[in-house]
């Protein structure tokens, strides 16, 4: 090989060499490049992504966070306060706790859950059986209306998915006494009887709400804004004296123990306003504990049972009579022998008491005396009378399930029914009815509304009977109680007191059952200025005594007495001799 030859082929290889070269660093120069672009992309993505998350998500982003801490809960609004005419509490609301869990969330295997049955009162296993039982649902009840205490002692146990809300209760401070009236309300503090449900509108509140910080057990651990106001039930203040609802509920369960009577009920209004200030009845119960209710005890009887009033209606009769204008306060009826046969009907009294004055017959009672004044008037005199005092219609008191009774029109040829209306039988009232019916009597024939809250002056007041008619029945009245009428137990030492007797067989299916009563004393007193009105009912009394004037009578006297020596009422029958010493 020549020079020349090896000289050319270093060349080429040289050539060839700076080629590769050039190619291999060209490569690196692109891959370079690719990487940097690569970077570039994967920061202006990061970058991207920053300013997405900051500009446009933020408020999305901003509402998951603050769902996760933040939560909106109920603030409680407690019903109104129910207190008697002077401001005793009658119904209040206690503040209390409520446990409750989250399945979902709620840790069934903390070893804290053993000290919460054991708080609770409930065996382990028998939480975490319920809990599991509820594994799929988001809420359930431990326990309701525990002692904020308590609720204390269950939220420092700090286990997750259980929660303790706050919430109130109402109780009773006057229990059984005022059961019937007041009412009560369920768990949910929703009124369910008495005047708790007929005034739900009025008592309850309104809850409001308010966002809250919790952390990760559920413990609310900053208040964050109230979202809106809470709005409080309103108060109620009703027409009864708690005093003489005591004194009154004390003789009539007195009573219905002492002649192993089913029932009884006793009813006690101001003479002048109508108001009731005193409403009673037995059985009752307490409506702290319902624990062991029967359904009967919860009827409040002097509204919602009704009963034929049987003799408390003469004087009703009488006065129609007078009204009249057939009969004078010395018209004379013969009722001798004693009995009066209608459409072959027989209407006795108890004996042959002969010729009667209009007050007589309402001293002795007589049925012979009040059937011939009602057959001897318009068919219509004695009914018109009966409904102008409110009997076979509604008090208007605003009672849940009041009855409004039975008085049914009788044609003129039905005489039979003429007749027993006359002395009680064939209608039916309650116990408030009949107190009604009497307010004209106190009041110079003047009925003011009857009223279970306290008013400054009654709503209305009708005129059903001339005064003087009104008076004169009055001062008949007074003769029951005096010696020789049929309700001289009915007597109060140092007032004078004007009442009536009645004693009904109870209603039966076809009929009238021979051997149970109903047992009634309707009274006013004082008789010079009267003040109250007070009916007794006992149902059933099962003793040697069923009269009204041995049963009820006595019972009136002990609850008057007692009311108008607490009402601090002037005695106006003082026995000679005796004087009135007046404090100072």
């Amino acid at each position: 090989m020549s020079a020349k030859t090896v000289a050319d082929s270093q060349d080429k290889q040289e050539a060839s060499q700076d080629v590769a070269g050039i190619q291999t660093h060209a490569a690196r120069g692109w891959r370079l490049w690719l990487v940097l672009l690569l970077l570039l992309l994967i920061a202006g993505f990061i970058v991207g992504k920053m300013v997405s998350l900051n500009v446009q998500d933020q408020a999305f982003l901003q509402k998951q966070g603050d769902s996760r801490v933040l939560r909106t809960t109920a603030i409680p609004a407690h019903r109104g306060v129910i207190t008697d005419r002077n401001g005793e509490p009658l119904s209040v609301s206690a503040p209390v706790a409520t446990v409750w869990v989250n399945p979902k969330e709620f840790e069934a295997e903390n070893p804290a859950v053993g000290k919460l049955a054991g708080l609770l009162g409930f065996n382990p296993a028998e939480v975490k059986e319920k809990i599991a039982r509820y594994r799929n649902k988001q809420f359930l009840y431990l326990k309701r209306q525990i002692t904020p205490d308590l609720a204390e002692s269950v939220e420092a146990l700090r286990i997750k998915g259980l929660y303790v809300d706050r919430e109130y209760k109402r109780y009773y401070p006057a229990s059984e006494v005022t059961a019937h009236l007041v009412g009560f309300t369920n768990l949910d503090g929703v009124g369910q009887e008495g005047l708790e449900l007929a005034f739900e509108d009025w008592l309850k509140g309104v809850p409001g709400k308010k966002l809250v910080m919790r952390d990760l057990l559920g413990r609310t651990i900053k208040h964050i804004r109230q979202v809106e106001d809470v709005v409080q039930g309103k108060d109620l203040q009703l027409s009864i004296d708690l005093r003489l609802q005591y004194l009154a509920y004390r003789e009539l369960k007195a009573a219905v123990s002492a002649h192993q009577a089913d029932s009884g009920a006793l009813v006690m209004l101001d003479a002048n306003s109508g108001e009731v200030l005193a409403m009673v009845n037995q059985p009752s119960f307490n409506p702290n504990d319902r624990a062991n209710l029967i359904p009967a005890m919860l009827r409040n009887r002097a509204i919602t049972d009704i009963f034929e009033p049987g003799s408390t209606m003469k004087p009703l009769t009488v006065a129609a009579a007078l009204m009249s204008g057939q009969y004078t306060t010395d018209s004379v009826v013969d009722t001798a022998p004693g009995f009066i046969r209608v459409r072959g009907r027989t209407i006795r009294d108890h004996r042959n008491y002969g010729e009667l004055d209009m007050t007589k017959i309402i001293t002795k009672s007589s049925n012979v005396g009040v059937t011939k004044l009602a057959l001897s008037m318009h068919e219509d005199a004695v009914r018109n009378v009966f409904y102008n005092l409110g009997l076979g219609q509604s008090t208007n008191s605003g009672f849940p399930g009041e009855q409004t009774g039975v008085l049914p029109y009788v044609e003129k040829k039905r005489v039979v029914e003429r007749a027993t209306m006359s002395y009680g039988y064939g209608l039916s009232a309650t116990p408030l009815q009949v107190a009604q019916a009497y307010l004209p009597f106190a009041n110079k024939g003047v009925m003011p509304t009857v009223s279970l809250l306290k008013i400054d002056k009654p709503d209305s007041r009708v005129r059903v009977m001339p005064e003087d008619i009104a008076d004169t029945v009055l001062g008949m009245m007074e003769t029951v109680t005096n010696k020789g009428g049929t309700g001289t137990q009915a007597a109060v030492d140092g007032y004078r007191v004007a009442g009536k007797t009645g004693t009904a067989h109870k209603a039966a299916s076809g009929g009238y059952k021979e051997d149970q009563y109903i047992s009634v004393f309707a009274g006013i007193a004082p008789v010079s200025d009267p003040r109250i009105i007070t009916v007794v009912m006992i149902d059933n009394p099962k003793g040697q005594e069923y009269y009204g004037g041995e049963v009820a009578a006595p019972v009136f006297a002990r609850v008057v007495g007692g009311a108008l020596r607490s009402l601090n009422v002037a005695p106006d029958k003082l026995a000679e001799g005796e004087t009135q010493v007046v404090m100072k």
